[in-house]
C-alpha cells in the first residue's frame, strides 16, 4: 500500500528550519495567489504548459503534486510564489522551502519526460506592482533525483507511521457503532441522510429540531462513510465556541466507547485566543516562542499525535503541549491540520478569503467533507467575512501617529476620500462603484506603508497597523466588488449642532466608505465544490431557497426536514394578539408584557426568558418589572457581555433556581445553550424578531427585490422568524421537558407567520383579559 503526500506537505516536513517570522508583510490571499499565478501564466508564449500534473515513487511513497508550468522550448520548469512588499526581507527559510518543492518537481518532471536536465525558475510575483522576479539554475536529472530520494528518504519513517494509522483508523471506522445504545427519535433518520450524502458526495441541507442530537447524529454517520469514500479529512465547523465544545464531546465519547479507533481530533482558534506573548511580534527576535520554532516543530508534532490517539487536541491540550516544548501553540494547531483526521473550527477557517482549511484542501488536493453547525448562522457570518470597511476617523487617528515619511501618501489618500463625499448631503448614500482616484490612492498608501514597514518591521502598530490591514481587505474586496455587495458611503458628524450644509458643500465630518457584502453566494460557493461532501444543519433552515440563494449552493442539493420526537403535549405555545410590538406601541405594551409575564409566573414559579427585540426595550421592561414586582428575582443580558458574564447568567438557571432572564432576540442566550428539564420551564418573545428597518436594510431590501424578487421577504421576514424559532428550541430540549412559550405580538396570528412555525407546535391564542390601547 503506498502513502501519498502532496509535494508541498513533503517538503514542509523535510525542509523548514528556523524560526517563525511575520516580518515580511501580510501574504497574499489565497485568491490573490491564484489571481497571480494565472497572470503569470499568461504571460507566458506557446507551447507553454500550466498547471502540470507531476508523480513519482519512493519505495511506498507517491509523491504528488502540479507544477505551476514548464515551457517545453526553454526546457524550463517554473514555481510561481506571489508576495507584496521588498523581497529582499523575506526570510531565508521561506526561500529554501521554494526550492525545495521546485527541486522535486525538478526531478518528476525528468522522470515523466525523460529529461537529462531542466532548468528550475523560481518566479517571485509581486501582486501590487505586477512585476516578476526571477531566480533560476540548471540541474542534472541524476542530482534532482538524489535530492528527491534524500527527503523522502527523511519522511519515510513518518510515511510509515502516518500508514499504519490510516490503516488501523479505516478499520475501526468501519466497524464504527454508535455510541449510544440506540438513536433518539428522528435522530436516526438525520444520520441516514447525512450517510447517504457523503456516501454519493453531494450537499445536504438538514432542517432538525433541537434536542434531538444534530451533532453526534452528523458526525457519526460521516465517520462512517469515510472508509468507502477515501475522504483525508473531515471539518467540523461552528458560529460560536459552544458549538465547538458539543463537537469535541461528541468525538470524546464516539473515542471512548470505541477505544481502538485512533482518530486524531483537533481544535482550531483564532490566533488572538491562543498567543501566548500577545505584547511581542511573530517572530525570532521579540517572541521566545517563535525563535527556533522549526526545529523543535517535530518533538512538539509527535508528543501533540501521540496524546491524540486516546484524547482530542482540545486547545487547552494542545497549549499544554506547546508549553511543554516551547513551541507557540497556535502555529503548532496550525501545523497539526495536515497530521489530523478530524478539525474542528470556526466558519472562517474554511470560508473566509484566506482560509487555512480551504487554503490546505486546494493546495494538498484533499477528498473532505464539511458539516456545518447552526448553518442558519452562515449568511450574516460569510456577509461579515466579504465586507469591508474604512473609517475615515481612524484613518485621522493612524495619521497623526505615522512616521513623516509617510505623511506625503496619506494626505494625498485623505483628499481623494474628502472627495468622495464633498456633494453628499444625506447622512447615507450607496454609490455605484468606488471613485477610481480613491483606489489609486488608497493603493499607493498601502505600498508605501509595505515598503516603511520592510525596512522598519518594528515601528508600525497601533492605529496605523489597524488601518494597514484594514486597508488591504478594503482593496482585496473592491477587487471583488459587484451586485452581491454594496458601496456606501456614511457621514459621521463631529458636531451634530451645527447645520451640515454651507453654501452647497459639507463640512464638520469625516466619511465611513464600506464594500458591504449582501448576497455570500458568488463569493463562498466554490467553496462547497472544493468539498466532496457538505452538509448544512440546523433547527431554522426554512425556507429552503433562502438559503440555497443566499450560500449559492450546488443545484442538487438534497433536503431533508426530520419530524420532531416532541408530542404537542409538552409544549403550550400561546399567542397574545392583544398586545402589538411594533415600535409606535412599544410603550404601550410594556405594561401588558410586564403583567403577563408576573402572572405566569406567580402561577408557576420557575426559570424563564424573556426576549425584546433591543435592549432599550429590554431595560425599560424590566424597569417597570422592576418597580411593579419586587420580590421576583430577574437577571438582565447586558451589551457586550464577556464569555465569563455570558456563563454567569446562564449558571442562573439551575434545577431548583426560579427567576426570569431578560434577553435579546438574536443574541447570546437565543440560541446554542442548552437548559434542560427545570432548569428552563418556558419563554416569552416579545417581537417577530425583524431586522430594525433602517437606511442600510432598506437598501439591502432592493438588492434582494432586484435579484430574486423576495425583498422584504429575504431581509425582514424570514431572518427574524428564524430568531423567533431559534429562541423558542430552548424550551423543550428532552422528551421529558416540558413548557410555555408566549408568543407576543398580534402579527403571530397572521397565517404566513405561522406557516415558518414549526408544524408539531400546538398553537392557541392566549385570552388576554384586557385590549392593549394603541395610539396609531
Amino acid at each position: 500500500m503506498k502513502y501519498t503526500v502532496s509535494v508541498r506537505a513533503l517538503c514542509e516536513f523535510t525542509a523548514k528550519q528556523g524560526s517563525l517570522d511575520l516580518r515580511f508583510t501580510p501574504a497574499p490571499s489565497a485568491e490573490e495567489g491564484m489571481l497571480g499565478h494565472r497572470v503569470v501564466q499568461a504571460r507566458r508564449p506557446s507551447p507553454y504548459q500550466a498547471e502540470v500534473n507531476l508523480s513519482g515513487e519512493y519505495k511506498h511513497l507517491l509523491v504528488r503534486g502540479r507544477a505551476d508550468g514548464f515551457d517545453p522550448a526553454r526546457n524550463q520548469i517554473e514555481e510561481i510564489k506571489t508576495f507584496r512588499g521588498e523581497l529582499g526581507m523575506m526570510p531565508d527559510n521561506h526561500r529554501r522551502l521554494h526550492w525545495a518543492q521546485l527541486r522535486i518537481y525538478g526531478w518528476l518532471l525528468c522522470r515523466k519526460l525523460g529529461l537529462a536536465r531542466v532548468c528550475l525558475a523560481l518566479v517571485y510575483f509581486d501582486i501590487v506592482s505586477k512585476k516578476e522576479v526571477v531566480l533560476s539554475e540548471t540541474q542534472e536529472a541524476s542530482a534532482l533525483k538524489e535530492y528527491f530520494d534524500t527527503q523522502c528518504e527523511y519522511f519515510l519513517n513518518w510515511a510509515e507511521q502516518e500508514l499504519l494509522h490510516r490503516t488501523l483508523r479505516d478499520a475501526a471506522l468501519i466497524r464504527l457503532s454508535f455510541p449510544h445504545g440506540s438513536f433518539r427519535q428522528g435522530q436516526r433518520q438525520l444520520a441516514e441522510a447525512v450517510y447517504k450524502a457523503a456516501k454519493h458526495g453531494h450537499c445536504l441541507i438538514a432542517q432538525a429540531p433541537t434536542g434531538i442530537g444534530k451533532t453526534i447524529g452528523t458526525l457519526f454517520p460521516f465517520l462512517k462513510a469515510w472508509p468507502g469514500q477515501a475522504l483525508d479529512k473531515i471539518f467540523f465547523l461552528t458560529a460560536k465556541t459552544s458549538g465547538r465544545k458539543l463537537a469535541l464531546d461528541a468525538l470524546m465519547l464516539i473515542k471512548r466507547t470505541q477505544p481502538e479507533l485512533p482518530l486524531r481530533v483537533i481544535e482550531l482558534v483564532a490566533r488572538e485566543k491562543a498567543c501566548e506573548h500577545p505584547d511581542k511580534a511573530c517572530h525570532g527576535a521579540s517572541c521566545p516562542l517563535a525563535n527556533g520554532f522549526y526545529d523543535r516543530l517535530p518533538q512538539a508534532r509527535n508528543a501533540a499525535l501521540e496524546l491524540a490517539v486516546a484524547n482530542v487536541l482540545d486547545k487547552d491540550a494542545l497549549r499544554a503541549v506547546a508549553r511543554e516544548h516551547h513551541v507557540c501553540p497556535y502555529y503548532l494547531s496550525q501545523d497539526l491540520i495536515q497530521w489530523s483526521d478530524v478539525a474542528i473550527g470556526d466558519y472562517n477557517h474554511y470560508f473566509d478569503l484566506g482560509a487555512i482549511l480551504h487554503g490546505l484542501t486546494v493546495a494538498n488536493q484533499w477528498a473532505i467533507g464539511v458539516l456545518v453547525d447552526e448553518a442558519h448562522n452562515l449568511i450574516g457570518r460569510a456577509r461579515s467575512m466579504y465586507t469591508a470597511e474604512l473609517a475615515q476617523t481612524r484613518f485621522q487617528a493612524a495619521r497623526r501617529s505615522a512616521p513623516a515619511q509617510l505623511i506625503k501618501v496619506l494626505d494625498r489618500l485623505n483628499r481623494c476620500w474628502n472627495v468622495i463625499c464633498k456633494d453628499q448631503v444625506e447622512d447615507y448614500a450607496v454609490r455605484n462603484a468606488v471613485p477610481e482616484k480613491f483606489l489609486v490612492a488608497l493603493q499607493q498608501a498601502v505600498t508605501v506603508i509595505t515598503d516603511y514597514s520592510a525596512e522598519n518591521p518594528e515601528s508600525i502598530n497601533g492605529e496605523l497597523q489597524r488601518f494597514y490591514f484594514d486597508s488591504l481587505h478594503f482593496t482585496r474586496m473592491s477587487e471583488l466588488f459587484d451586485e452581491h455587495s454594496l458601496f456606501d458611503v456614511t457621514l459621521d458628524m463631529k458636531d451634530e449642532s451645527t447645520d451640515p450644509v454651507k453654501n452647497g458643500t459639507l463640512r464638520n465630518h469625516t466619511a465611513v466608505l464600506c464594500l458591504r457584502n449582501v448576497i455570500p453566494a458568488p463569493l463562498i460557493a466554490h467553496r462547497f465544490g472544493a468539498a466532496k461532501s457538505v452538509v448544512l444543519f440546523s433547527a431554522t433552515l426554512s425556507p429552503r431557497r433562502f438559503y440555497s440563494d443566499m450560500l449559492g449552493l450546488p443545484e442538487n442539493t438534497g433536503w431533508i426536514d426530520v419530524p420532531s420526537p416532541f408530542k404537542p403535549e409538552q409544549l403550550l405555545v400561546q399567542v397574545v394578539s392583544n398586545i402589538s410590538t411594533l415600535y409606535r406601541h412599544r410603550e404601550a405594551s410594556i405594561s401588558p408584557i410586564v403583567d403577563l409575564i408576573s402572572r405566569q409566573y406567580l402561577q408557576r414559579p420557575g426559570n424563564y426568558l424573556a426576549f425584546f427585540s433591543s435592549f432599550e426595550y429590554v431595560r425599560r421592561v424590566t424597569l417597570q418589572f422592576r418597580s411593579s414586582q419586587p420580590d421576583i428575582p430577574i437577571w438582565v443580558q447586558t451589551h457586550g457581555m464577556n464569555e465569563i458574564e455570558q456563563h454567569e447568567f446562564l449558571a442562573r438557571f439551575t434545577a431548583t433556581s426560579q427567576g426570569i432572564g431578560f434577553a435579546v432576540l438574536g443574541g447570546s442566550f437565543a440560541e446554542g445553550i442548552d437548559l434542560p428539564g427545570k432548569r428552563l420551564n418556558g419563554a416569552f418573545i416579545a417581537t417577530l424578531g425583524l431586522p430594525q428597518v433602517n437606511e442600510v436594510n432598506e437598501q439591502v431590501k432592493l438588492r434582494m427585490d432586484s435579484m430574486f424578487n423576495a425583498g422584504y421577504d429575504y431581509t425582514y421576514f424570514f431572518p427574524g422568524i428564524r430568531k423567533v424559532v431559534q429562541a423558542a428550541g430552548r424550551v423543550i430540549r428532552t422528551p421529558l421537558d416540558e413548557g410555555v412559550i408566549y408568543l407576543i405580538d398580534d402579527r403571530f396570528a397572521q397565517p404566513r407567520v405561522r406557516r415558518l412555525l414549526p408544524d408539531w407546535w400546538k398553537i392557541q391564542r392566549f385570552p388576554y383579559p384586557e385590549k392593549q390601547k394603541r395610539q396609531d
